[in-house]
């Protein structure tokens, strides 16, 4: 036996290591804010929904506690995110280029393994890595934003000094965008006593990020070396996800499941533009549902699902205002997220022995503002419904495909742009002028007579692989599918 978790733990370690090259980008689309509503095909068909219904070896990144009694099993899947995202702003902008500014790189590939070994009939072991979302978005400079000069002073022979150079793009740095990624890598436990079922994860994280496009946003940076285009920064760190599987009666369980924060080491490439000099830990989360078998071959589930962004700062903290030395620093601006929550319902029908139909839906709530939109055009994760199906098909009685698709409807935000402190002084000729400058200052504020409306819509297409051993079947590769 401990020679067979060796060489599974080892396959699953080397699976894991393979994935991590691979990138984790996803705009938002999908989720709840950059967490996916699912990693597994099984889990986005149900719309996330299957917190107390676990049936494959994914199942356990949402509840490590749903493996017991499962087959010794190998799963490996992968996602396609196909987002359409970017924003129209009008108006006397000072931040952001006018126009309608749409973000390239449409595609995104989202990996994921898994593996179960039983210990016996009241436990087993496994291993989990996926993807978790993520920012992703790339402006081109197809949209110029035109330099900022000071408004025209009222007495003759004084020129309006330059306030905001550009080099185009969407905020006057040229190419623009946010490259946030996630993967995560977990060894899972559980155990069965009774009617009740636990189950631990100790989790490792890694994170990249690449922010390029916005130096020109240096003077209200901490650390304007550290704010753009310095390539890609690598975070790791790590916490501990818990899970309960309840079977309250036959049919009908209950389960539950939640995470630490995964408490990350600190971005230095861009401390100047991430809150807390790039502090960004994951957020904590929890999740609690339902299952019900209606009839022999027919599942409902339900499940709720808070998230708890504000418990970030880069993520929490309010967009504005924007004052000089502000971004990065501690206690400064972020992305203005709150908590979120959402509602999932998923339903499963064994239509045949070798054929499951799944469908499902879910809702979540807003987690950003109208005064936040400014900063989130780089980060406009603000799906709220998503309509969710697909199937499984055994092809032997060893190996099955499942396939999901999962639609984001397009949702959009709105509100006046965020204009930063401005400070900037007219060079007044002497004489006639009895001084030699003319001092203004402009206090951070909302620009009146202007709009900006990011946006976000797409498609998510999913397709994994199962392989469950033979009973007593110890070998570290199939024999047979």
């Amino acid at each position: 036996m401990q020679k067979a978790i060796s060489r599974t733990l080892l396959a699953s370690a080397s699976f894991a290591a393979i994935l991590s090259t691979t990138p984790y980008a996803t705009p938002g689309l999908a989720a709840d804010g950059i967490e996916l509503i699912g990693f597994g095909a099984r889990q986005k068909a149900v719309a996330g929904a299957d917190v107390a219904d676990s049936v494959d070896a994914m199942s356990m990144s949402i509840n490590p506690a749903g493996i017991v009694g499962m087959e010794r099993q190998y799963q490996f899947g992968i996602s396609a995110e196909m987002p359409v995202r970017g924003y129209e702003a009008s108006g006397p902008l000072v931040v952001l280029a006018p126009g309608d500014v749409q973000s390239g790189r449409p595609i995104f590939p989202v990996p994921n393994s898994a593996n179960v070994s039983p210990i016996d009939a009241e436990s087993a072991w496994g291993t989990v890595s996926y993807g978790n979302g993520g920012i992703n978005t790339s402006y081109g400079m197809g949209n110029f934003k035109p330099p900022i000069y000071a408004p025209a002073f009222p007495l003759p022979g004084v020129a309006s000094p330059l306030i905001g150079p550009s080099a185009g793009g969407p905020f006057g740095g040229g190419f623009a965008g946010i490259d946030y990624e996630q993967a995560f890598f977990s060894v899972v436990y559980a155990h069965k006593i009774g009617a009740v079922t636990l189950g631990l994860a100790p989790t490792l994280a890694a994170q990249t990020l690449n922010i390029q496009g916005i130096k020109t946003l240096a003077p209200w940076s901490s650390d304007p070396y550290h704010l753009s285009d310095n390539g890609y920064d690598y975070s790791f760190g790590g916490g501990i996800r818990l899970g309960l599987l309840y079977e309250i009666t036959k049919g009908l369980r209950f389960g539950a499941g939640g995470a630490t924060p995964m408490f990350m080491t600190q971005f230095g490439k861009y401390a100047g533009a991430i809150g807390q000099h790039g502090k960004l830990d994951v957020p904590a989360d929890v999740t609690a549902g339902f299952a019900y078998d209606l009839l022999p071959e027919l599942t409902i589930m339900v499940d709720w699902k808070h998230i708890f962004y504000s418990g970030v700062p880069a993520f929490g903290n309010p967009s504005t205002p924007i004052g000089l030395g502000a971004l990065g620093s501690f206690g400064g601006p972020g992305f203005g997220w709150r908590d979120t929550d959402s509602e999932a319902f998923g339903v499963e029908w064994r239509a045949t022995k070798q054929l499951t139909l799944r469908a499902g839906y879910r809702h979540s709530s807003a987690m950003i503002g109208s005064q936040d939109v400014t900063l989130n055009v780089l980060a406009p994760a603000i799906t709220a419904h998503h309509a969710t199906g697909g199937f499984k098909y055994e092809l032997t009685k060893n190996s099955s495909i499942d396939f999901a698709a999962v639609y984001a409807f397009k949702n959009t935000l709105s509100g006046q742009e965020n204009a930063p402190y401005a400070a900037f002084a007219y060079a007044l000729p002497s004489p006639p002028y009895p001084v030699s400058s003319f001092p203004v200052v402009v206090p951070p504020h909302y620009g009146a007579g202007t709009n900006v409306t990011a946006s976000l819509s797409g498609l998510e297409l999913s397709l994994s692989y199962t392989y469950k051993f033979d009973a007593g079947d110890n070998s570290w590769i199939p024999t047979h599918f």
